[in-house]
């Protein structure tokens, strides 16, 4: 196949435009149908999953829009293709709104255009009253159920979670729209809304209380993302062009692309999906890429953190039950909701026996996005100069397997950081300067262009880092009160590199002992294998 006639939807999120336009398309259509058999639906997927595109094929398919989906599964699967009037409503235009009121009129916006086809009465004063108007008018006059479709349905509330008495107005301003939709249920055909959190108090949770929550359903597990099948199969063209542009192999490319976008999985069945948007830039652009945080790390999911002191050393492991991640945003304890429903903790493993679940974060891609959103924030450090100042410098002794190099640059660096307020707050937090330098060695070693793990279980403990490069693994521990060579030893008593020795790589085991005084690397001893 020739790739350079290959036409990747980034930025469209219409399936009409991107069907005519003869986009590459991944058919969840067979799912989508299925989906269709039940009456009042919520999702919850990251932002840039694919939420809005299912949206709109949903759309689609109830307008009956047939032709649009010739030679996809669902051809298979439907014979009526009977049309229905769609009210599709995308509630990220009513965001960033400065009152209650303003938000209020936004979503009378948004109303504005099927108020001109289907009409609006006088008495209809709030946002509610409209959609209900309109729902009852839809039905009066085209004889059939309507279909409700709410994409993005908590966009108007996640700027504000950190204002408890402005997210308590603006709550009672979308309760008042959703409301609507309880009452208009006989007139319903199918009501479908995604968000990324849960707010339990809006009444599409307490007052319809037969939504059916398929976010974590095994069966809809993909319907949504790229699975590894599906990115075999479908991209594997893609995949070739990448790989003469890098000078690599197919395969090679193949796990690159995989540990750098793959690694979500949304239920205890779910497997492995790419992130959409990224991987279908990467090949736009013919360029491996954070692409995700293009943007930026969001500013309610960073305020969160701050306001739950969140510990992110410990987002490389954490075991939890459903409850504990998929609750409401209002019954949060800690920022773990958020960051499961955000995207930057993922499924990686299930017990049925205990109910219980392996969080992680998913990829290279978010480890290094997120770490360069949070280095100004935790630390008072610039990411850019980490970037700029060390992290290359640091990056290319490593790649060339010269640790002392490696290892004289870190010393540089930690001893060159000024005694910023950051760093005066992270000394209050942590219970000892090795937990301190722990916490500050994960953003540096993330601003890398490696994967960087801490506190890794094994069967002899918790190494304090591994850092896998590819070629080489290297396994890290760290001493304020001891010294390199106890740091050394210990790697070797408790087997920390065994679970590296197999997969090829070489293995360097490196014991670092820290100077308190001078608040920087003392020694170091190296050992390879």
């Amino acid at each position: 196949m020739d790739t350079a006639a290959r036409k990747y939807p980034v930025g469209i999120q219409t399936f009409s435009e991107l069907r005519r336009g003869g986009y590459v398309y991944i058919d969840k259509t067979d799912l989508m149908w299925e989906m269709t058999r039940m009456k009042y639906i919520f999702l919850s997927r990251p932002r840039r999953f694919g939420k809005s595109l299912l949206s709109s094929t949903l759309h689609s398919y109830f307008a009956g829009d047939k032709e649009l989906f010739e030679g996809l599964k669902i051809m298979a699967l439907e014979e009526q293709w009977q049309q229905h009037p769609v009210i599709h409503l995308d509630l990220s235009e009513a965001k960033n709104s400065e009152s209650a009121a303003e938000l209020r009129r936004g979503l009378m916006l948004l109303l504005d255009p099927m108020s001109e086809e289907y009409g609006r009465k006088e008495l209809e004063k709030t946002p509610g009253d409209i959609l209900r108007g309109l729902i009852r008018r839809a039905y009066e006059k085209t004889g059939r159920q309507v279909v409700i479709i709410i994409d993005e349905y908590d966009a108007p509330l996640l700027d504000v979670l950190h204002m408890e008495e402005r997210l308590q107005e603006y709550r009672q301003v979308m309760q008042e729209f959703y409301k609507s939709l309880k009452a208009s249920e006989p007139m319903i055909r199918f009501c479908f809304i995604t968000g990324i959190t849960k707010f339990s108090q809006l009444s599409i949770f307490s007052t319809i209380n037969n939504i059916t929550n398929i976010s974590l359903d095994d069966k809809y597990a993909a319907i949504c993302g790229i699975t590894e099948q599906e990115f075999a199969a479908d991209m594997a063209p893609d995949i070739a062009m990448l790989a003469e542009e890098y000078e690599c192999s197919p395969e090679e490319m193949h796990a690159r692309l995989k540990q750098q976008y793959d690694g979500y999985r949304f239920s205890g069945k779910s497997p492995e999906i790419y992130n959409p948007f990224s991987l279908l830039k990467c090949f736009n652009q013919r360029k491996i890429d954070n692409y995700w945080f293009a943007s930026g790390t969001p500013t309610f999911l960073i305020r969160q953190m701050q306001h739950f002191r969140t510990d992110i050393t410990a987002m490389e492991c954490i075991e939890a039950s459903a409850p504990a991640f998929d609750c409401p945003t209002e019954a949060m304890v800690d920022a773990l909701p958020l960051l499961y429903q955000s995207g930057y903790l993922t499924i990686k493993a299930y017990d049925r026996e205990t109910d219980s679940y392996i969080l992680a974060i998913p990829n290279k891609e978010v480890h290094v996005g997120l770490i360069n959103g949070l280095i100004p924030t935790y630390t008072g450090l610039n990411s850019n100069n980490v970037q700029v100042g060390f992290a290359m410098k640091f990056w290319r002794a490593l790649r060339n397997d010269d640790i002392d190099l490696a290892m004289k640059e870190m010393k540089s660096f930690l001893a060159s950081i000024p005694y910023v307020e950051g760093f005066r707050k992270k000394l209050d937090e942590v219970k000892n300067y090795e937990g301190f330098y722990e916490y500050t060695f994960y953003l540096i070693f993330n601003m890398l262009n490696v994967y960087a793990r801490t506190q890794v279980k094994c069967a002899g403990g918790r190494i304090d880092f591994v850092v896998q490069m590819p070629e080489t693994t290297y396994v890290f521990e760290l001493k304020v009160d001891g010294t390199a060579r106890e740091a050394l030893e210990q790697i070797n008593n408790k087997g920390y590199a065994l679970p590296y020795d197999t997969d090829g790589r070489r293995v360097v085991k490196v014991g670092v002992q820290f100077d308190r005084r001078n608040m920087t690397v003392g020694d170091y001893m190296i050992e390879r294998d």
